[in-house]
C-alpha cells in the first residue's frame, strides 16, 4: 500500500484518496502531481506496481523485500548519490506474546522521507494520528518528519522497558515473597515465572537490538547534518535522539542484570524444593528402617523363638516397632531436619 504525505504549513497532511463508499480509505492514487508535493512516502507491503512508480518519478532504488530481509548489519547505511539508505530494525509486537522484529527501510532523498516495510508497525500510525492533528509538531521537510517518527518510536521503545520493568517487580514480589512454602502449587508458579522471564529476556534482546540500529542510524545523520548547513539545525535533534536511545540502552543492561539475578534467585528456590523433597524421603526411609528390623527378626522361621509363645508378644513386637519409628523422627525433629 501507497501512502503520501504532504506538509501544509508545516503539519502533517495525508495525501490519500477520498474515503470509498462504504467508508473504508483507499491507498493513495499513483499520481506523478500527487508524488511530487509528497514529503513522506510510505510503502506499506508495496507491490511491484508501487515500487516501479517511485522508482520512476523519484530516482531511487526501492529495496525488494528479499533484500531487505538479507541485508547484513555492516552494511546498514548507504549514501547513494544525495540518498541515504538506512534500514533499522523495529520491535513490533510489544504488547502480546511473540514480539518480534521487522526490518524499515528508510530512504533520505533531498527534503523527501521514503520509508519502506513490510509489516505493521503500530508507531506509524501513532505518529500519523499525532503530527495530523491541529496543533501537532510541524515540519521543514522529509527530515524532520523522520527526527519526530523515529523519537516516537524510541519513546514507545521507553514504555515497552517500563512495562518489562514492572512485569519483573510483580515476578520478584512473587519469586522472594515470605508466604511461598515451596509446595507443589508453588512450583507451578515457578515455572510459569521462569517462561515469563524468557519472554521477557527475548523482548529486551529484540529491543536492545532495534535501539542499537537507530542509534547507528541518527549517529550518522548527526554527522551528515554537521557538514551540511541546510541540516545543521536538525543536528542538535539527532544527537538529542541518540543520547535517549543511549538511556535506554544502559536500562536495558539493567533489566537484563534483574532478570538474570531472578533467573538464579528462581532455579535455586526449585533445587531447594527439590532437595527437601529428597530430604524427605531420605527421613521417611531412615524412620521406616528399625521397625523393618524388627518386623524381619520376628519373621524368621525359627522353631525355638521365645516370643512365639509368649501371650504378649504380639502387642510386644507392635509397641517395639513403633517405639522404634518414633524414636529417629523425635531425633530428627529435635535437630531442625523437619
Amino acid at each position: 500500500m501507497l501512502a503520501l504525505y504532504s506538509l501544509d504549513n508545516g503539519r502533517l497532511t495525508p495525501c490519500q484518496a477520498e474515503a470509498a463508499a462504504d467508508g473504508s480509505s483507499a491507498a493513495a492514487p499513483l499520481d506523478p502531481a500527487l508524488l511530487a508535493r509528497a514529503a513522506w512516502v510510505d510503502l506499506l507491503e508495496p507491490t511491484e506496481e508501487e515500487e516501479l512508480f517511485v522508482e520512476r518519478e523519484l530516482g531511487v532504488n526501492i529495496p525488494t523485500r528479499e533484500r531487505i530481509f538479507g541485508l547484513e548489519m555492516a552494511n546498514r547505511i548507504i549514501e547513494e548519490g544525495d540518498s541515504i539508505h538506512a534500514p533499522a530494525a523495529i520491535l513490533v509486537g510489544s504488547t502480546g506474546d511473540a514480539p518480534m522484529l521487522t526490518t524499515v527501510y528508510f530512504i533520505l532523498r533531498g527534503g523527501v522521507l521514503i520509508t519502506v516495510r513490510h509489516s505493521p508497525v503500530r508507531g506509524f500510525d501513532a505518529f500519523v494520528a499525532e503530527a495530523s492533528r491541529p496543533g501537532g509538531a510541524r515540519f521543514e521537510d522529509g527530515y524532520g518528519i523522520y527526527v519526530g517518527l523515529v523519537g516516537l518510536l524510541v519513546d514507545r521503545l521507553a514504555e515497552v522497558l517500563g512495562q518489562v520493568g514492572m512485569a519483573l517487580d510483580a515476578m520478584t514480589q512473587h519469586v522472594f515473597g515470605e508466604q511461598n512454602q515451596f509446595r507443589g502449587a508453588q512450583v507451578k508458579d515457578f515455572r510459569r515465572v521462569l517462561r515469563r522471564l524468557g519472554g521477557r529476556g527475548d523482548m529486551l534482546s529484540k529491543a536492545r537490538e532495534s535501539l542499537l540500529s537507530l542509534s547507528r542510524i541518527n549517529a550518522f545523520l548527526a554527522a551528515s547534518a554537521a557538514s551540511n548547513p541546510r541540516r545543521s539545525a536538525l543536528e542538535g535533534h539527532f544527537r538529542s535522539i541518540t543520547g535517549d536511545i543511549r538511556a535506554l540502552a544502559d536500562h536495558v543492561n539493567y533489566l537484563s542484570g534483574r532478570i538474570s539475578l531472578l533467573l538464579d534467585a528462581t532455579t535455586g528456590l526449585i533445587n531447594l524444593e527439590q532437595n527437601s523433597i529428597i530430604k524427605i524421603f531420605s527421613v521417611a526411609s531412615v524412620v521406616f528402617l528399625p521397625p523393618t528390623l524388627v518386623a524381619s527378626i520376628y519373621g524368621m522361621n525359627f522353631h525355638r523363638m521365645p516370643e512365639l509363645g509368649w501371650p504378649l508378644g504380639y502387642p510386644f513386637a507392635i509397641g517395639l516397632m513403633v517405639l522404634s519409628a518414633v524414636l529417629p523422627y523425635l531425633f530428627f525433629k529435635r535437630k531442625g531436619w523437619l
